[in-house]
């Protein structure tokens, strides 16, 4: 199915799996909005790609009065998203429950289940009058099983994440929406700085790239209306083996 004309918004477009994404879309010759929190690096990423052009505007997806006004701004320059990608988050460096911050957890839990949810709850209405439309939730594998490596705060979020997914998709299937949450494996993006220990590069050579989760989403985004896809795992082959 062509993808050409949709209108995609993208969260955490700034940069990682969100940037990826916007520009595959792009690609593809969909008009793609951006958003994140930070307004430098948002335009630095528009102006790295060579197909259609990224809009931009920053927002915190925790904000839902922000939230509120990107969606005014995209319906009023390129129109109702048509295709939703949910790919902001975050995780903090000490995340053992030992060690961790309760403002700490309290930020997980916001930027990457409430800030999903605020989005999903603005969307959704519109899609649901058209009769169609796509969320896509980037999840994590953190989601599907605890990880000492991603820590607790994430992994509780990320498993509170893919339920709401998976509630939407139940709720609103009938309605012409679907759902599809994507929980990839260690990928190379810059959330993996703020561990405790940086992985080296030799590492980060070996873990998912942003664009193969992009592909990933394109692929589920080109199948027609008929064809669902409620979870999509993509992973490495040393975490198969693990």
């Amino acid at each position: 199915m062509t993808l050409k004309g949709k209108t995609v918004l993208v969260t955490g477009g700034g940069s990682g799996i969100g940037l990826a994404i916007a520009t595959a879309f792009a690609t593809e010759g969909c008009r793609v909005a951006i958003i994140g929190r930070t307004s430098e690096t948002l335009e630095q990423a528009a102006s790295v790609t060579e197909a259609e052009p990224l809009r931009w505007k920053p927002c915190d997806v925790a904000d839902r009065a922000e939230v509120d006004s990107v969606f005014e701004w995209l319906e009023s320059e390129i129109g109702p998203p048509d295709i939703l990608v949910n790919s902001a988050g975050t995780n903090v460096a000490k995340r053992m429950m030992a060690d961790v911050d309760p403002a700490d957890f309290d930020q997980v839990m916001v930027a990457n289940l409430t800030g999903t949810f605020n989005c999903i709850h603005r969307a959704l209405p519109g899609m649901r009058e058209r009769q169609s439309g796509l969320i896509v939730n980037i999840v994590s594998v953190a989601g599907k099983r605890s990880m000492k490596l991603a820590g607790m705060p994430y992994c509780v979020s990320k498993f509170a994440q893919a339920a709401l997914g998976t509630f939407v998709n139940q709720e609103a299937a009938e309605d012409g929406v679907r759902v599809t949450n994507v929980f990839p494996g260690e990928t190379n993006t810059p959330i993996v700085d703020r561990r405790p220990e940086p992985p080296p590069a030799e590492r980060r050579a070996q873990m998912l790239q942003p664009e193969d989760v992009a592909h990933c989403v394109v692929m589920v985004a080109k199948l027609p209306p008929r064809a669902m896809v409620p979870e999509l795992v993509v992973t490495t082959p040393y975490m198969v083996l693990d």
